[in-house]
């Protein structure tokens, strides 16, 4: 089987499950995306196919998580979080299916515009990848100061950074000497999945269960159904006025260029912003959503694209978490020495492929989230429990922690899943910092203790 037949395929899987899992709110992109990615990479998947099955994923899952966020005003993931205030406007007035169709349709438009863009940047910053590869250490270990700060935790967050460094090496140590090898694989699963695991030792907890209970089901009302086209395709240049087209796509073209800031920080930059020159209500807010849902689109691409396709190293927020398997999943990817899609892929290829997915995510998401979200809405609340995919998750992940370590690397899973989730629900320290300590964790002791 071709290349190009084995991309399509896997583009064609990648759209149509990260769709509807991007219609189950609180599915974290990390937690979903890097397990998927891990599967298709270690099953010997094409490098080219690798790249579109995850391209096809981000989009369709950021495309549908416009669903339970505009019409439930519930996140479908981090990265909805910040257009929950626009988008609670305008289910106030009567209009969460406007609201739905400008958030879709400014991720189409901007996620189109980010892939070249970065493409672009990517090859001006590939003249000082030697310097950022030979700098590893030292610039995870500065990013990981950088984004404590900025994170919920900040102090704690910061003063944390070496004892969880520790932690991270002695299970590192504890496995080679069982082992023989150093896993990879097993700790960043269980940063991935640390904020559901710590949910779930929240729920068997009898003194930390009263903060999950409720005394009443929670109540959604959803807006009828209304269409303003004919046909099955709506075209995304007629959902949005010419002004929230041009301020999407400047928006997309600028966080296209940057790879190393919170992608959840710069869509409520860019939502201010627009906010800020943007008159009424009514205005303000579907011009919000669609430069918002752009901005999520374009710094997922950027932040994957740049760090992969310049240096072969993650060095970004998104890098170090959704698209960690895209650099390190041994014995298949290593970023230490760089053996990824960086060292795979030419540019052409990162370019054909990636829109290869992007354009298969389109035709499946984009159609079926402007034609049938609110249907799709009532059958995920009636027939899929929340429980049955943590459930699904869980599986996976100690599937692939097996894999790379047997026992020894289910252990080392869910002892990172639970330090690590503990560490980011109580205290606020973020699962990029997290990552970041991971990375850096050799170098900070190498200079501490030798």
């Amino acid at each position: 089987m071709s290349v190009l037949l084995i991309s399509l395929l896997l583009a064609i899987i990648g759209g149509i499950i990260f769709s509807i899992i991007g219609l189950i709110s609180g599915t974290d992109e990390t937690a979903t995306l890097v397990p998927f990615t891990l599967i298709v990479v270690l099953l010997g998947t094409p490098p080219e196919a690798v790249f579109a099955f995850f391209m096809s994923a981000i989009l369709a899952k950021h495309l549908t998580h416009a669903i339970p966020t505009a019409l439930m005003g519930v996140p479908g993931d981090t990265m909805a979080v910040p257009l929950l205030d626009h988008a609670a406007a305008l289910r106030r007035i009567g209009v969460p299916h406007v609201a739905l169709r400008k958030m879709v349709s400014g991720g189409v438009l901007a996620a189109f515009i980010a892939l070249p863009v970065s493409l672009a940047f990517a090859q001006l910053l590939a003249g000082f990848s030697d310097l950022f590869k030979e700098s590893a250490g030292v610039i995870f270990t500065v990013a990981a100061v950088i984004i404590a700060y900025f994170s919920k935790g900040r102090y704690v967050s910061i003063v944390l950074i070496l004892p969880l460094a520790m932690l991270m090496q002695s299970l590192n140590l504890m496995a080679f000497d069982n082992l023989g090898k150093n896993l990879s694989i097993s700790f960043f699963l269980g940063i991935a999945i640390g904020p559901m695991f710590a949910d779930m030792m929240f729920a068997l907890s009898s003194s930390a269960r009263q903060s999950l209970l409720r005394d009443r089901p929670k109540e959604y009302h959803l807006a009828p159904e209304v269409r303003s086209w004919s046909g099955y395709f709506p075209n995304p240049f007629r959902v949005l006025t010419k002004r929230q087209t041009a301020y999407t796509s400047g928006a997309a073209f600028l966080s296209s260029l940057t790879f190393a800031f919170s992608p959840v920080g710069m869509t409520s930059l860019f939502g201010e912003a627009t906010a800020a020159r943007t008159r009424g209500l009514y205005k303000k807010s579907t011009t919000s959503l669609s430069v918002m849902n752009g901005v999520t689109e374009s710094t997922y691409i950027a932040e994957t694209v740049i760090p992969l396709v310049a240096f072969g190293i993650p060095l970004s927020p998104v890098a170090l978490g959704p698209a960690a398997a895209l650099f390190n999943a041994p014995p298949v990817f290593t970023s230490d020495p760089v053996h990824n899609l960086h060292s795979l892929l030419s540019v052409w290829d990162f370019l054909i492929y990636g829109l290869l997915g992007m354009i298969v995510a389109f035709l499946i998401a984009y159609p079926f989230t402007m034609n049938y979200a609110r249907k799709a809405t009532v059958w995920v609340m009636k027939n899929i429990s929340h429980e049955a995919i943590i459930g699904m998750f869980m599986g996976l992940v100690a599937v692939l922690a097996f894999y790379e370590g047997e026992l020894v690397g289910i252990l080392v899973t869910f002892a990172v899943a639970t330090v690590g989730g503990l560490l980011n629900r109580i205290l606020g320290m973020g699962s990029g910092v997290q990552f970041m300590v991971f990375y850096g964790s050799s170098w900070m002791l190498a200079q501490i203790v030798g």
